[in-house]
């Protein structure tokens, strides 16, 4: 005999039939009914009871002021960014675009290859050698992220022929033996100090500043940072991983330029550069570096992103890369230093046309952080969407981190990369080079014409010969 419960399950099941059917016949009618009741309320409440009132308010502020103003209201805490993203919009490379080759010169056949291949620090003694201009840069074990990401990225770089740098986390000895070139970035911590590990580096970077965070330090709590970290990185339990602010107490030029001389023996003579974020007084800065004899220079632009730095670090600090680059390159030759000091570019270089463009104006190479972090996640972050950031399937305490398949990581970075490289070379052929030694600005033009005049390249609205 059918129990009480079978005859509920009918009726359950015959609503929720009724339900569905009356969803399929009937939506156009629910959406109608919706619409008219929302448009009554919209276009009948007065203005400081209506939700429209909110469009001009966010148009005014902008949604991410109203969303980290309202976190602050929450928090009473300083806001960290954990991955960049500025609430402005900096002047960039967009109005500037390069010359073809058609009439005179000729396009170079497809089919030949161009030579990328870059020499890092050319007068130091071991000066670093990598195939192609576009290097990883800086993102640490633990301190951003996680194992499986840096193991990732140190073997794509080894892969396709170029450099990786350490970050200012802790240096673990598989990511060494995985690595190819391996950038140390020497920075205002107590690890990563070790003489073996300067010993394996194929170029050493002081880290005097970036971008985002100018020349501030940062302090990790313990209970942001377990696990082997912490063990790398020679912390005790209860111990917080601390970036200072400065190398030396009462620290001096003169003990920047003994650092870079220890640092230079120590190595055996790789290249021993410093790293800074762009400012308005960059020439002063890079007059600093050259008296302390650094091999290659590294310049962060104001778009550059890390993780975790406060808002007012990120918008209303440093100068934008591409002003950068330009007063950059135009005081190296003004010093006579071109071609003897080799100058690396990083903030805000998302595209092959941004990398190339940076190295038309001046620079040896670039730096890659956000865009190879985006290309390293790929697929993965639908591990962590749509319910947490993509990037918790990436940072040292993502949540999803465990489930990050390194060698899906691995080829993701390495197609981005070669993938970039193969653009950048398809450019140069365009241009008519065999060679991206042959490349410089005067391959490039603007549709602005302020950029045009301040970069010195030609107007796009003016014929050639006029400039």
């Amino acid at each position: 005999m059918p129990t009480i419960l079978y005859y509920l399950s009918l009726v359950m099941i015959s609503i929720l039939f009724v339900l569905i059917l009356f969803i399929l016949i009937g939506w156009r009618w629910i959406i109608k009914r919706m619409v008219k009741q929302m448009g009554k309320i919209i276009l009948t409440d007065s203005y400081q009871e209506n939700l429209i009132e909110l469009m001009p308010g966010l148009r005014h502020m902008g949604i991410q002021n109203m969303l980290e103003n309202s976190l602050r209201a929450e928090t009473g805490n300083i806001l960290f960014r954990p991955l960049g993203g500025s609430s402005k919009k900096w002047p960039h490379l967009d109005p500037i675009t390069f010359i073809p080759a058609q009439t005179s010169p000729f396009p170079i056949d497809g089919e030949e290859d161009v030579d990328v291949a870059v020499t890092i620090g050319p007068k130091a003694k071991k000066p670093m050698e990598i195939k192609i201009p576009l290097m990883i840069s800086g993102m640490g074990y633990g301190i951003s992220l996680s194992e499986e990401a840096r193991l990732s990225l140190a073997e794509a770089a080894n892969n396709v022929g170029t450099a990786l740098n350490s970050g200012q986390g802790g240096i673990f000895p598989e990511e060494l033996n995985t690595a190819g070139k391996y950038i140390l970035q020497f920075s205002k911590t107590e690890w990563a100090k070790e003489e073996d590990v300067i010993k394996r580096a194929d170029m050493i970077e002081i880290k005097l500043g970036q971008g985002a965070l100018a020349g501030m330090g940062k302090k990790v709590l313990p209970q942001n940072l377990k696990g082997r970290a912490r063990e790398i990185m020679g912390l005790n339990d209860n111990e917080a991983a601390i970036v200072y602010e400065n190398f030396f107490e009462d620290q001096t030029l003169v003990d920047l330029k003994l650092l870079v001389e220890e640092l230079r023996v120590l190595s055996g003579g790789v290249p021993i550069g410093a790293k800074f974020g762009a400012g308005g007084k960059i020439e002063e800065d890079i007059d600093h570096l050259i008296f302390m004899g650094v091999d290659f220079i590294v310049i962060d632009g104001g778009q550059a992103a890390m993780h975790g730095a406060p808002p007012i670090l990120y918008d209303d600090f440093g100068i934008p890369t591409l002003h950068a680059i330009i007063r950059a390159a135009n005081h190296l030759e003004k010093r006579k230093m071109k071609g003897k000091i080799s100058l690396i570019v990083s903030g805000g270089l998302l595209v092959p046309g941004h990398f190339l463009k940076v190295l038309a104006l001046g620079a040896d190479a670039v730096y890659l952080g956000s865009a190879m972090l985006f290309a390293l996640a790929h697929d993965q972050v639908l591990n962590a969407l749509p319910f947490e950031p993509p990037t918790q399937a990436i940072w040292y305490d993502g949540k999803f981190k465990d489930q990050f398949k390194i060698e899906d990581g691995v080829k993701t970075a390495e197609k981005f990369l070669t993938a970039s490289t193969e653009e950048m070379k398809m450019a140069l052929r365009a241009m008519g080079k065999r060679s991206l030694k042959e490349l410089s600005k005067k391959d490039l033009v603007s549709y602005d014409e302020l950029t045009a005049k301040m970069i010195g390249i030609p107007f796009s609205f003016e014929p050639l010969e006029d400039n």
